[in-house]
């Protein structure tokens, strides 16, 4: 009776989380469309046009390339695309680069190609010009990585002169785009690999075609409302012949299935009017419910020769070896008795508590007893400790495959004679391959290492050294000089002349990723932010984005944190103490001038039920007393000895966590007013906004007000005034639904209702709001797009972008000393801007009116 009480328990739940989730719609493309118009009419309004930013860098960790693309008769020229930093061009080998796709209404990429057909035809006469003729650029927008932070796209963009100008050929559906293949004699026909929406099913996935050079498109290739093109390659000799590889992958905010059955590769023999599925049952390829993305390559001088990826998803055998460790490990907790946990040596379970932060009243002793009295399971441990983090890392699938064609795809011989832990347990991240031209045994894949094989893919080494970053996303190999590689990872661009051994960065471009940002009082002062996939670092406001810093002397900016960096705090009485951390909230305390670092991570007590920590799991010091640090999981902490002996104040805030390989039902923003101590607000990302008035002790729930579209909806930020005390806003976020609404509400009465505002705001979600500190009536608003500015307290905007790009907005922050705006972008770093020129224009305004 009790196992079914629970079962309904727990289906109850589901059904609550998932039908608020229901009510948030995904955007259809022709409604986004039509709410990017918006933008086109706030771009007529000049007012803030003589509005300057300055970028102030940082550029030496870059950010994630997604796609290069080299031109093979002279490789000093080349495009790197960017996840979120654009598309960025150079002629000198990546000395330097330039930046040619910042204005359009998408800014994430997925892939590119490039028509080098004017300097290839120099090349071939033997001409010399020093002055690069204009490329043919064709853009695929969207990220297909299929991460927290990749960016829906609008389809496809082309510029016939080498960016200056783009035109938008369509596919609006499309969202997330793998691979364009150009045909290499017909400048009208392209097929492009439709990925499809992230967190939603769509019918427009799969293989799409032009004959008229983007004008139209045909859906030539189409599977499923679930499985996508993530990759394609084309015969060179015969372009009619095409290999596309299909993935079949759902994510929610809850849980992401990385593959299914219906993933696959695809072969066409027409040009893509018809293809034949050629890795089914009895091909050698594998089949059944674990196929994750595959990444496809065909070697040119025999096309019959064809190389794939496959995150293989199934478990892996456990066939190694076993190791006695000296000390206890996780895995030794996990399926243990009553009997054999009285049996642990008692030193080395102390020391485990101890290296596991366990709190000082559990002991060998404590523990054992516990267990004894049956208090606790004898797996608590485990289950106490295995997270989501330790989910990322250490989940046994078999992970990234090699697999052989000799046949053009008709049957496939696995490779790799040993695991290739470069996927780690998150594949859908990488699944690139690439073959020399002119050696079929010589390959590369990326993974978090980037692997090379000479010998057919049997064995592998890694090629990755100090000069270069994890995660790799691309690799070009010159076609007449295969030691010689460009390639991309999380870290930026690197180039190599001997197949990996040196590397150097072509890491100009401030293209970081910041999460959040903030500000000390120093002078001048410092900037401290949480980039993704390159840890946190502070650097002063006096720095200037320049391409040579090197020869200037000690770089500006330093790493204070490792990881993915999440949420910075600093304490303003010594402008020293900084609480950094990474994923799903592992913080600390340390000073900016090293000693020693203070672990913060909340946890409950052994045997009650776990915290939920979102990735990025946000901290809030008091600037009433900075003694006083507040962290969110679903639940209220506060520490009132700067982080140390973090206590719970409130119960669940959530609506509950959901079953799923992702932590769902989680704090997502925490903030005191500016003008009480104690008047705390907290948003959760299944919708929920709860206010306190007695420093966390009590809590009300306030969204129920908001409109029911927006209901269970991604808190994104909650402001609340510096001008009056029971006002507040809040901006709600649909990404994580595929929904693009700009959703900004303000309460006069600490949440109890609500008033929309930002009505003539484009379809971009909204990532921050913040106050003007001088001007009442102005506030300032970050989207996925861009930075917007109002001056009658957000009923209608302003644009503000004459020297910004249209990149995403993650951060904004304010020194008030110095009366400067400062903003965190996730793909350009930081850019300043001088907040008295912004108020003197709507002094001027205000003035006008009278």
């Amino acid at each position: 009776m009790m196992k079914n009480l629970f079962k309904i328990t727990i289906i109850l739940v589901l059904v609550i989380v998932n039908s608020a989730q229901a009510q948030v719609k995904p955007t259809a493309a022709a409604e986004r469309l039509n709410g990017l118009q918006k933008r086109k009419l706030l771009e007529k309004d000049t007012t803030l046009n003589s509005i300057k930013f300055r970028n102030v860098g940082p550029s030496i960790m870059s950010g994630r390339v997604v796609d290069i693309d080299v031109n093979p008769a002279d490789p000093t020229e080349f495009y790197v695309a960017y996840a979120t930093g654009g598309l960025w061009y150079t002629k000198n080998n990546g000395q330097s680069l330039v930046p040619v796709f910042d204005k359009e209404n998408a800014f994430g990429i997925g892939d590119i190609a490039v028509r080098w057909k004017k300097t290839i035809e120099k090349a071939q006469l033997g001409i010399s010009d020093n002055l690069k003729s204009d490329n043919e650029i064709w853009i695929g927008t969207g990220e297909a990585n299929s991460s927290r932070s990749s960016y829906a796209g609008l389809g496809v963009y082309k510029s016939t002169d080498n960016g200056k100008t783009w035109q938008y050929l369509g596919l609006p559906e499309s969202q997330h785009i793998g691979k364009i293949n150009l045909h290499p004699t017909n400048a009208d026909i392209a097929w492009v690999a439709v990925l499809g929406h992230l967190y939603s099913p769509n019918k427009e996935r799969g293989i799409y075609k032009t004959t008229d050079g983007g004008k139209t498109w045909k859906q030539v290739l189409s599977v499923d409302e679930n499985t996508g093109a993530v990759d394609m390659d084309i015969n060179p000799k015969n372009p009619d012949e095409l290999y596309a590889a299909m993935w079949y992958r759902t994510r929610r905010a809850w849980n992401f299935e990385e593959g299914g059955k219906t993933t696959g590769i695809y072969k066409s023999i027409d040009g893509g009017e018809t293809w034949k599925h050629v890795t089914a049952a009895g091909s050698g390829f594998p089949t059944g419910d674990g196929l994750g993305r595959i990444g496809v390559a065909v070697f040119a001088s025999n096309p019959n020769i064809i190389y794939a990826t496959l995150d293989n998803q199934g478990r892996r055998p456990d066939t190694a070896q076993k190791k006695v460790d000296t000390n206890y490990v996780l895995k030794n907790f996990k399926d243990l008795t009553k009997e054999s946990f009285a049996a642990l040596d008692d030193k080395k379970l102390d020391s485990f508590l101890v290296k596991n932060n366990f709190k000082e009243k559990y002991t060998a002793a404590t523990v054992k007893e516990l267990v004894r009295t049956d208090k606790i399971k004898p797996t608590e441990i485990y289950n106490y400790l295995f997270d989501a983090n330790t989910a990322l890392f250490e989940t046994p699938i078999i992970g990234c495959e090699v697999y052989r064609s000799d046949d053009a795809g008709t049957t496939w011989r696995k490779v790799n004679t040993k695991g290739l832990n470069t996927y780690n347990t998150y594949g859908y991240y990488f699944g690139k391959i690439s073959v020399s031209n002119t050696n079929a045994d010589k390959i590369v894949i990326s993974g978090f290492d980037l692997l090379l094989s000479t010998d057919g893919g049997k064995t592998f080494t890694s090629t990755d050294n100090n000069a270069t970053h994890a995660d790799w996303h691309g690799c070009w190999m010159n076609p007449n000089k295969d030691s010689h590689w460009i390639a991309g990872n999380d870290g930026g661009c690197n180039v190599t002349y001997d197949n990996g051994e040196h590397w150097f960065k072509a890491n100009t471009p401030s293209v970081g990723q910041f999460y959040k940002i903030t500000v000390d009082d120093a002078k001048p002062y410092n900037i401290y932010g949480g980039l993704q996939d390159n840890g946190t670092w502070y650097g002063p406001s006096t720095a200037k984005d320049i391409d040579q810093w090197d020869y200037e002397g000690v770089y500006p900016w330093k790493q204070i944190g490792g990881g993915d960096g999440m949420q910075v705090q600093v304490d303003t009485r010594d402008n020293k103490t900084a609480y950094t951390g990474s994923q799903f909230g592992f913080y600390g305390r340390r000073s900016t001038e090293g000693g020693r670092r203070l672990f913060i991570y909340p946890r409950p007590d052994i045997g009650e039920p776990k915290y939920r920590f979102n990735w990025q799991t946000p901290i809030w010091l008091s600037k009433h007393n900075q003694e006083i640090l507040y962290y969110g999981t679903n639940r209220f902490h506060r520490s009132l000895q700067k982080g140390e002996n973090l206590e719970p104040l409130s119960a669940d805030l959530t609506n509950g966590g959901v079953q799923g390989d992702v932590p769902f039902g989680t704090a997502t923003t925490l903030v005191e007013s500016p003008m009480k101590f104690g008047l705390i607000y907290f948003g959760t990302d299944d919708g929920n906004v709860h206010v306190s008035k007695d420093a966390g002790y009590t809590w009300t729930k306030i969204n129920a007000s908001l409109p029911k579209a927006v209901q269970g909806m991604y808190v994104s930020r909650v402001t609340p005034s510096a001008f009056k005390e029971g006002r507040v806003y809040a901006s709600l976020n649909g990404y994580r639904n595929d929904n693009f609404g700009a959703y900004l509400f303000m309460s006069e009465d600490f949440g109890a209702t609500w008033t929309q505002l930002g009505s003539d705001l484009p379809m971009e979600p909204i990532n921050v709001v913040t106050e003007d500190p001088k001007k009442e009536n102005i506030i300032y608003v970050g989207t996925d797009n861009g930075l917007y500015a109002s001056f009658n307290m957000g009923k209608t905007f302003l644009v503000l972008d004459n020297n910004l790009p249209r990149v995403p907005v993650h951060d904004i922050a304010v020194q008030q000393r110095e009366n400067e705006l400062v903003i965190g972008t996730h793909g350009r770093s930081i850019y300043i801007a001088k907040l008295k020129d912004i108020q003197k224009l709507y002094e001027k305004i205000m003035e006008g009116k009278k």
